[in-house]
């Protein structure tokens, strides 16, 4: 019974012993973790704090490369991008650059492309009031008839632009209706001119009126898709219609 009793109280003192010894491990690995865990949390911060910075600086970069702050176009820079919605964009350009103005705004160009094209008809009516005039046949006089009717058009679409006494910001939708109609129609009045003399057989005055009449149509073609073009091309350019 006593050898029992003390075979127990050995045991137990054992187990004391082990016991001792797991908890003195437990806390040698504790002091062993909490510094790598201290060490890996700050590791983790550290990181995520660069991934931001590096992601914030990616973007920023995109923004300045992709996306710079668009300067203003100059005049000829203008032009010709007005010009480039024009079945005739050279011709486009030459007429209006030639000007004395620097307009810099699809409206302006818009008005010099409509001041050239009714100078150039205005010396088309010129002509042909001068060849009518020599001229027994009726088909000359009904030509020089209809570049008339196209110069009214013409300068009914330039009072429309002038309206209100502005120079510039006074398109409206009805204006622009208006003058792409009165537009449209000088396009017709000229083709209308050769057709008639086509139809009399007068090849020779054909040949003259058309070849006379190259500038002018092909400036009211463009001075055409421009107003047509034009609240796209004022959108473009940042400009709002009034």
């Amino acid at each position: 019974m006593g050898t029992l009793e003390m075979f127990k109280g050995y045991s137990k003192v054992e187990e004391d012993h082990h016991h001792l010894e797991d908890q003195r491990q437990q806390q040698r690995h504790s002091k062993i973790c909490k510094p790598l865990t201290a060490t890996f949390s700050i590791f983790a911060m550290v990181f995520l704090t660069l991934t931001i910075a590096f992601a914030l600086a990616t973007l920023i970069h995109h923004v300045n490369t992709e996306s710079p702050e668009e300067e203003p176009l100059n005049s000829a820079e203008s032009i010709r991008a007005v010009c480039n919605v024009t079945r005739f964009p050279d011709s486009c350009f030459s007429a209006i650059s030639s000007s004395t103005q620097n307009p810099t705004d699809p409206e302006a160009i818009l008005r010099l492309s409509l001041r050239v094209t009714v100078d150039e008809l205005s010396k088309v009516a010129s002509s042909l009031r001068a060849m009518a005039s020599n001229s027994k046949g009726s088909a000359l006089v009904d030509c020089k008839d209809q570049m008339d009717d196209a110069l009214s058009r013409l300068n009914d679409s330039l009072s429309a632009m002038a309206a209100d006494g502005g120079c510039c910001g006074s398109l409206t939708d009805a204006k622009i209706s208006d003058i792409q109609t009165w537009v449209s129609a000088a396009v017709t009045d000229q083709q209308t001119c050769l057709d008639g003399l086509e139809e009399m057989g007068l090849v020779g005055a054909v040949v003259e009126v058309k070849s006379m009449m190259k500038s002018s149509t092909e400036y009211t073609s463009n001075s055409l898709a421009i107003v047509a073009n034009i609240r796209t091309l004022l959108h473009q350019f940042h400009m709002p219609l009034h």
